[in-house]
């Protein structure tokens, strides 16, 4: 039976260097979707607040214009109790009985002008929250057009570069698996670090291809050799000579 021999330095360098090259055309990929699929989802929860807002609203709206009709009811009810007692008082036979139809009459003067003075106030409140409600349906369209845009223009992305994305995935799955965890761990710890999603930078013109400081004559000379995994003292990335991806042609 064989025994799975140690990788070396140089290979790992190189296994986790292409994983690197696969997960930067995944970046780049997800850089031409940009802020988009923030923006959709963002603006999907706001329309979602806003019917939220407009069914609370159409409520409120509804409640008031119950409560004007109430009070309007009210006001007819008195009125033709009012011509009732009017009617009574000219059959009454003595003072007493005059006297508590006058009480009556003016009990439904007050009822009116309490109910008018209710509903004044309840259509007035109407109008404030009709208002709230026609801007925030406004609101509500605007945003759906915009979504709308949005959601489009993602497809078209996502059509465009699907099948591309899906088979990057795949071979930067199929990568990984080529890795040790422990130097895995690193390498994503670092690539979540970065904006730029670089894990593992190469030494251009005697400096970090991450973070551009300057790298010592004699760790690059140790990062040519490939012999022990180099760190970039400024940004922690990891560091291989620029002459890896030539190797790698040469090696394929």
């Amino acid at each position: 039976m064989a025994v799975a021999t140690e990788k070396t330095v140089e290979e790992k360098m190189r296994e986790l260097y292409r994983l690197q090259k696969i997960d930067s055309q995944i970046d780049e990929i997800e850089i031409l979707k940009g802020e988009l699929p923030m923006e959709v989802s963002d603006l999907e929860d706001e329309i979602a607040g806003l019917d939220t807002r407009i069914a609370r609203l159409e409520g409120q709206v509804k409640e008031l214009q119950a409560e004007i009709s109430r009070h309007d009811m009210n006001i007819r009810e008195s009125e033709q109790l009012i011509l009732r007692y009017e009617d009574q008082m000219n059959n009454v036979k003595n003072n007493r009985e005059y006297e508590a139809l006058m009480k009556e009459t003016e009990m439904q003067r007050l009822e009116i002008q309490l109910s008018d003075k209710k509903a004044g106030s309840s259509a007035r409140e109407l109008e404030t929250k009709q208002a709230a409600l026609d801007m925030t349906r406004e609101k509500q369209t605007a945003k759906t057009e915009l979504l709308t845009i949005k959601q489009d223009e993602l497809k078209a992305i996502i059509t465009k570069t699907e099948k591309e994305e899906k088979k990057l995935r795949r071979a930067s799955d199929k990568q990984r698996k080529e890795i040790s965890e422990r130097l895995l761990r690193g390498y994503d710890r670092i690539r979540n670090t970065y904006r730029n999603g670089l894990g593992v930078a190469t030494v251009e013109r005697n400096a970090c291809g991450g973070c551009f400081n300057a790298i010592p004559p004699q760790q690059q000379l140790e990062i040519s050799q490939r012999k022990r995994v180099m760190i970039c003292e400024h940004c922690n990335r990891i560091l291989v000579d620029h002459n890896i991806e030539e190797d790698m042609a040469v090696e394929k």
